[in-house]
């Protein structure tokens, strides 16, 4: 299991994150390329930020929404989600590419990953775009207990899967992620973050809000570190793993 977190969350002078203090403690870095976050100059820091921890390079594409930093869901054709999905991934890539780093993997954020969760017609529109281009790379997911269904759809269509879970998120008894819209969705609290961590990591199941128990297959587990008292939740982490 891998640690992993979201990263070149700024754009032009203003920063979100201290991704400098970040880096050295994780393994994966979702990286923004431009739909709700980051510019050019932003991935090439990113990129050449990780490169020099060894981390791997994962793209972190979204509805094209910056000004609602891709939170909200755009009702737009779901051919349309996978285009903006591969011309992210496509321009991380290409920075990349000068920094002699690769992609690993495609996470989608914010609504593009719920609705991918959501929807299964969606989720295979943007397994067929990724199947279709020159990406060989995984499709990070939600790991849910439908994860057999997600499966058996990614082989048909030739696509490889990465499960993901959330140390720092309360999830509904369906398996999901809790809305942000409600005040408790996020954990902030060090300690309750490492007791959900130490759950999935030792147990591959979470407690849900009404106390129930799902068990979820996990390949990669996420934090969030966009402040200075999260860095040291991550550096806990680091130590829990």
């Amino acid at each position: 299991m891998k640690l992993n977190a979201d990263v070149g969350e700024g754009f032009g002078v203003w920063s979100m994150g201290d991704d400098a203090a970040l880096m050295p403690y994780i393994d994966m870095a979702n990286v923004a390329c431009g739909g709700h976050a980051s510019d050019p100059l932003t991935m090439r820091q990113t990129v050449r930020l990780a490169k020099q921890y060894g981390v791997a390079v994962g793209a972190h594409p979204s509805y094209p929404d910056i000004a609602g930093f891709g939170r909200r869901p755009l009702p737009i054709p779901h051919s349309e989600a996978a285009l903006h999905m591969l011309a992210q991934l496509g321009a991380l890539a290409a920075i990349a590419s000068t920094e002699k780093v690769i992609i690993d993997y495609v996470k989608p954020h914010g609504a593009l990953y719920n609705c991918m969760m959501d929807d299964l017609d969606l989720m295979e529109e943007l397994m067929t775009a990724l199947a279709r281009s020159q990406f060989d790379i995984p499709l990070m997911i939600l790991g849910t207990a439908s994860h057999r269904a997600h499966t058996k759809l990614a082989e048909r269509l030739g696509v490889s899967l990465l499960f993901e879970a959330f140390a720092d998120r309360r999830y509904t008894p369906e398996g999901r992620l809790q809305s942000r819209a409600i005040e408790t969705s996020v954990y902030h609290e060090t300690q309750q973050i490492l007791d959900q961590a130490e759950q999935i990591i030792s147990q591959q199941q979470i407690v849900s809000s009404d106390g129930s128990r799902i068990k979820i297959p996990v390949d990669a587990l996420c934090v969030h570190g966009d402040n200075q008292e999260s860095i040291e939740t991550v550096k806990s982490l680091r130590a829990l793993f």
